[in-house]
């Protein structure tokens, strides 16, 4: 029974063959130090692992680099604004920054969408501006309603209340005694989302519709009003306690402190805080800016009157999308978003060198039939960047807690025909689109250029003698 094992041990040991001798350095690699390296192909986990790093790798890098090719594309269309001469007695345009904190999430991400995708445009064409940040449901309306109706107040509006104007304005009128001119031109506004621009049209309406007073505060019946009893003077000489004294006293709205381990008179004290405790609380509330109510509603267009002082064409605006989702079940779109940033790059840069380049047109009604004395006309403006609305937090739209306030971002855009026929938005025009095709967005920081430094120009005066 033996022999056939050993027969077929030996029959497989035959056909499999001797092993193959390695392979034999290359003298030079040896001589070099170096070892033996045998050249195979990694394992199929190997493979998956780099396969699917190199992929990500590459997208995000492609990405990225269409990115800046955009932003060098639009920077270029627009450079040539910083290089325009400027009078010494004129002051340079300036735009104005409408931005506001996203549904649900901070300022912050709102600050770098427009670090990232708004600032090197205007960077590149010298431009200033202020803006008009928002933290909040509202801040934008109120901070847009406060500079129309202090702008109102300037040219010749009469109001029951002074309205305080800021440092700003006492700098203006030292700019005006020294013969300092205004931009003779629109500024323009840049609104950064489709929150902001709900709040930025509804401040416009309340500006120039509303009235330049606040609303009376609501009174309550004198049924629910609780009657302010201010508590008796304790007479200095004051006669020794009797029982019924803590009745009286506690009837005329006195508190009585009591205790069982003191030793003291029972005498009432009245509970009040001493002075050094009142400054201290009211510093706190005051430290807490409150939201100014509007003055105005939606309700209140068709019965107001536009304001005497309101121009004929109120000043552009550029409306930039942000596209901004929360979640961890929305981790897909999400990531199929931070891989197309380019696209985002694409559009925030058209709409800002359209407003650097400041060409602009009138908002359109949205019906071809729908007049400007319609009142239920559907607006050009109602539908601008309506797509961002279904990417809001469900807490952003949580209606629970409103007791009966205006919700901006929630509720529908409501436009008056006399406003939104006078509002105007930024366009890039033709032949700045065409110049923006032909422009060379190679950059000269490439990584396969600075192999190869270009040669420096030297310059003019060097190497030449005093004779020359």
């Amino acid at each position: 029974m033996a022999e056939p094992d050993a027969k077929g041990a030996t029959a497989s040991g035959a056909s499999a063959g001797p092993a193959k001798a390695p392979r034999p350095q290359n003298p030079a690699m040896r001589m070099m130090g170096l070892p033996n390296i045998r050249m195979k192909l990694p394992s199929r986990n190997w493979c998956i692992f780099w396969g699917v790093i190199g992929t990500w790798t590459a997208a995000v890098q492609y990405d990225r680099y269409e990115k800046r090719r955009i932003h060098r594309k639009y920077a270029k269309l627009v450079e040539h604004i910083a290089q325009e001469p400027l009078d010494a007695q004129q002051l340079p345009r300036k735009l104005s920054i409408y931005i506001s904190a996203p549904p649900a999430d901070g300022l912050v991400s709102a600050r770098e969408h427009f670090t990232e995708y708004v600032k090197p445009i205007l960077v590149a064409a010298a431009l200033d501006w202020d803006a008009v940040e928002g933290r909040r449901e509202g801040d934008v309306r109120a901070g847009l309603a406060e500079r129309i109706r202090k702008l109102r107040y300037k040219r010749g509006e009469k109001a029951n209340e002074p309205i305080e104007l800021g440092t700003e304005d006492d700098i203006e009128e030292l700019r005006q005694r020294a013969g300092v001119k205004s931009w003779n031109g629109p500024a323009g506004d840049i609104v950064v989302g489709r929150h902001t621009w709900k709040e930025y049209v509804r401040g416009l309406h309340e500006g120039w519709l509303g009235p330049l007073d606040p609303p009376a505060p609501v009174q309550l019946p004198a049924e629910l009003a609780a009657p302010a009893v201010e508590p008796a003077p304790t007479p200095v000489s004051a006669p020794a306690p009797t029982e019924a004294a803590p009745e009286a006293l506690a009837a005329a709205g006195t508190t009585i402190h009591s205790s069982t381990t003191d030793d003291a008179s029972p005498t009432a004290i009245p509970e009040a805080k001493t002075e050094e405790e009142k400054p201290k609380d009211e510093d706190k509330k005051d430290k807490k800016k409150k939201q100014p109510p509007p003055f105005n509603t939606t309700a209140d267009y068709e019965h107001s009157a536009v304001a005497p002082t309101c121009p004929r064409s109120l000043g552009p605006a550029a409306i930039v999308p942000l596209p901004h989702l929360l979640g961890f079940w929305n981790f897909p779109i999400r990531i199929y978003r931070y891989l197309n940033k380019r696209h985002v790059a694409e559009q925030v840069g058209r709409e800002t060198a359209a407003a650097v380049l400041g060409a602009y047109r009138p908002f359109e009604a949205a019906g071809q039939a729908a007049s400007a004395d319609d009142s239920s006309a559907q607006w050009e403006q109602q539908g601008l960047l309506a797509y961002e609305e279904p990417d809001w937090h469900k807490s952003a739209k949580d209606r629970k807690d409103d007791d009966g306030k205006e919700r901006v971002w929630l509720d529908d855009m409501v436009l008056d025909p006399r406003i939104a026929e006078r509002m105007k938005r930024f366009v890039l025009e033709p032949e700045a689109e065409e110049r923006a095709k032909t422009i060379d967005t190679s950059s000269d920081k490439a990584w396969f250029k600075s192999l190869w430094p270009a040669e420096k120009k030297k310059p003019l005066w060097e190497g030449l003698t005093d004779d020359e």
